[in-house]
């Protein structure tokens, strides 16, 4: 065989292999929003995201009902969405956050005292960041087993307190120890947010027990 046939066989066979690689190549996941009509499409791979934090019993009002067990929140975000965060200490378009919920277990296996997760998901809500879709650019969507879900209705309480209580850009930053930092780093904390922790943080006036 000449060195002319041998320098083509072996590019065949790079292309040959190169096309086969890309072909048995994983596809990449689907990060952001996915719309059917009017109705947001659930993220189902959001478990192979990256997981922010995880929140145990939490509510955001002094009086909320009592319940009759325990809960841990897991919030996840996509990627993309992630890395710009790092890079800017806040959020860029078409940020997708879910926040799962799972009864917490007490008893099971070796497990002596503590709670640990369930393995079932009685809660998932989806917080999307889509500034052309939304008027107020964020929106809310309440998933309960289907696949697609309607977004929660603006003047509902939720759109509200995020505005007014989130630390970046409408999303409780606060509760997310690895983002915090970078918020504080880069400026980004929310005007509503440093008043509440400077208010948190000043001392209580004194009380006269004594005429």
């Amino acid at each position: 065989m000449t060195n002319k046939a041998t320098s083509a066989l072996l590019a065949l066979l790079v292309v040959c292999s190169s096309a086969a690689l890309l072909m048995s190549a994983p596809k990449p996941l689907a990060s952001g929003p996915e719309y059917a009509g009017d109705e947001l499409k659930l993220p189902e791979n959001y478990r192979q995201w990256v997981y922010l934090t995880t929140g145990f019993d939490m509510s955001y009002s002094a009086d909320a009902m009592q319940m009759d067990h325990h809960m841990f929140d897991n919030v996840f975000v996509n990627p993309e969405s992630y890395k710009a965060f790092l890079e800017t200490g806040t959020w860029p378009d078409k940020t997708t956050l879910v926040l799962e919920v799972r009864k917490a277990e007490g008893k099971g296996s070796i497990n002596q005292r503590g709670n640990f997760q369930g393995t079932d998901v009685i809660g998932l809500e989806v917080h999307v960041k889509d500034e052309v879709r939304f008027p107020g650019k964020w929106a809310f969507f309440p998933f309960d087993g289907a696949k697609t879900a309607k977004m929660i209705p603006t003047n509902m309480e939720c759109y509200t307190c995020h505005a007014e209580h989130g630390a970046v850009d409408n999303t409780f930053v606060q509760f997310y120890p690895t983002l915090l930092p970078i918020a504080k780093s880069k400026g980004t904390l929310s005007a509503g947010y440093k008043k509440e922790t400077a208010a948190a943080q000043s001392p209580k006036p004194r009380t006269r027990t004594t005429p």
